[in-house]
């Protein structure tokens, strides 16, 4: 039996039957985090003026065109594959107008959707000769659920201001604003492209694949050699290891970066593929867009923050744990800090009345010792 649908002209054929979410508002994926540092991230000194500058002097036409000159568009007689996938991810999350797609020559694996006024979405060569058809299914599904949410706008803003950055760097008050914008424009992308591969698994609705794509992300092509529990065994490990320090160069370590790492996005979709309102969506279940206007802004702040004092208080990183003792008043929060950073602060010295390292080990709180674990 034909599972076709008909959308924009033209009888679409997915290789398999999937749910469609008709009406779907993208706050139904957005992760908590995502619409946050948004809110957030407006409300920023300065931010508004910039961006309404940029919005007029961004060079969109002269982007397009670069594209269409120097990449091959996406069409039914070119990428024609691509373009049922396209379709059919817009067809999925209920996106009326298909954005143009672009297969740009590059071996970096990267996809991107930009724009202002239209998003454009451009996948590389090295992405498509990475994935097979259902792991590059998820990735036009998390493309499409960036043009969805609008996260196109402050993508290309980010991609300038980045560039812009490096231009003026000899100006040194005229850098350090940028970079503030640029550094809190990084914090909401992370947090967006956790929100997409939501909406990839969405549209390809297999975990596997999206597990899949994701490990060829940090491996290559010898998925062979790879395992998706070892992999998320490496981000368990990532999560709750090491010490205090260990947490700050975690931070060091994203703060240059667009996209979270590997292991954490995955590990991020397989708990909300797992979880109540993924099911819900599946079921049908799920905000639609003619609701979006009545949206509260503080229901939203509610609900991010429920998720990160949620994600404190279950957190296993050494940090967050400290941060999580601090709110819930615990006694002797100097000893915990010494015992964190280890190495860094040295033993400290022994309680009076306690015995000393030559008389044996002292007793440590199980939430509180260096490996941080528990």
């Amino acid at each position: 039996m034909s599972d076709g649908h008909e959308h924009s002209g033209r009888e679409q054929v997915p290789s398999r039957r999937r749910t469609r979410f008709p009406g779907i508002s993208s706050r139904a994926y957005e992760h908590p985090a995502d619409r946050s540092a948004l809110v957030a991230l407006r409300k920023l000194t300065g931010f508004d003026t910039v961006f309404k500058a940029l919005s007029g002097l961004l060079p969109e036409r002269s982007l397009r065109l670069l594209f269409l000159s120097d990449s091959v568009r996406v069409s039914d007689e070119q990428f024609a594959h691509l373009n049922d996938m396209l379709r059919d991810a817009c067809y999925i999350l209920d996106l009326e107008k298909v954005p143009p797609m672009y297969v740009n020559q590059d071996p970096v694996p990267n996809a991107m959707c930009i724009g202002l006024d239209e998003p454009i979405i451009v996948v590389t060569t090295g992405l498509l000769e990475l994935l097979d058809e259902e792991e590059m299914r998820a990735v036009v599904g998390h493309e499409v659920g960036h043009a969805l949410s609008g996260h196109s706008v402050y993508r290309t803003i980010l991609l300038f201001l980045t560039s812009l950055a490096v231009r003026v760097a000899w100006i040194p008050l005229g850098n350090l604003a940028i970079m503030a914008i640029v550094t809190a424009l990084r914090e909401w992308f992370r947090k967006s492209e956790l929100s997409a591969d939501r909406a990839g698994l969405l549209v390809g609705q297999d975990l596997q694949a999206s597990m899949r794509g994701l490990m060829k992300l940090a491996g290559g092509h010898h998925l062979h050699e790879m395992n998706v529990d070892a992999f998320l065994k490496q981000a368990e490990e990532y999560e709750a290891g090491g010490d205090l320090r260990d947490s700050v160069l975690k931070i060091l370590n994203v703060l240059p970066r667009s996209h979270p790492f590997t292991t954490v996005r995955a590990a991020e979709l397989k708990r909300w593929a797992e979880s109540r309102d993924f099911q819900r969506i599946m079921d049908g279940h799920y905000p639609r867009r003619s609701e979006d206007k009545d949206t509260s802004v503080t229901d939203s702040f509610r609900d991010s923050a429920s998720h990160y004092a949620g994600h404190v208080k279950s957190s296993k990183d050494p940090l967050m744990k400290l941060v999580s003792d601090i709110a819930g008043g615990a006694g002797d929060l100097g000893g915990r800090v010494r015992r964190g950073f280890g190495g860094f602060t040295g033993s400290g010295p022994a309680p009076k009345d306690g015995p000393t390292r030559e008389d044996g080990p002292t007793r440590e709180d199980g939430d509180g010792a260096a490996g941080g674990t528990a």
